[in-house]
């Protein structure tokens, strides 16, 4: 987990990236570099702290709440400080049908905590999400780019298993 920044700076390699990204776009429309930036705010910090989102309205030049409500809409971004490895799972209705409450209360029970939550040792962080569009290979959870579909409760043992070593 990474607290909160006491000093909201892009390292210099992302602070070039991000000029980059600015300036693909003509002025007066730089807003459009937003999605971009607060990708590479979380992949520098690992969340979206209050100041890292007022850092990149600065940048853009544009009100801190146009860069709230984008952080706020989108499951994608952290806005509280997560653990190594956090698990968005599905919650709609083709996972539940599909054995999704089992296996969820399962993974709640296996790392002991519930969602929004994360282990005592920053590993794990359970985050609930609306749709993984995966409907048909239910119940599923992924992690950062990885998707993990068909899952059982022998099946969450090995994720976890893995990701803890």
């Amino acid at each position: 987990m990474t607290e909160t920044p006491t000093t909201v700076e892009f390292t210099p390699e992302r602070l070039a990236t991000a000029q980059e990204m600015i300036a693909r776009y003509p002025q007066g429309r730089q807003k459009s570099a937003l999605l971009p930036l607060l990708h590479l705010a979380q992949e520098q910090w690992g969340w979206l702290s209050p100041e890292v989102m007022d850092y990149v309205a600065r940048m853009l030049e544009i009100q801190a709440i146009e860069v709230y409500e984008v952080a706020t809409f989108y499951t994608m971004f952290h806005l509280d400080p997560v653990g190594k490895h956090v698990i968005e799972y599905c919650r709609t209705g083709p996972c539940c049908l599909m054995g999704g409450e089992e296996v969820y209360d399962y993974l709640k029970q296996k790392l002991g905590i519930q969602a929004g939550e994360t282990t005592p040792d920053q590993k794990f962080t359970l985050k609930e999400v609306e749709c993984l569009a995966a409907c048909g290979m239910g119940p599923v959870f992924q992690i950062r780019e990885k998707y993990y579909m068909h899952l059982t409760r022998e099946r969450v043992d090995e994720i976890i298993d893995e990701l803890s070593r």
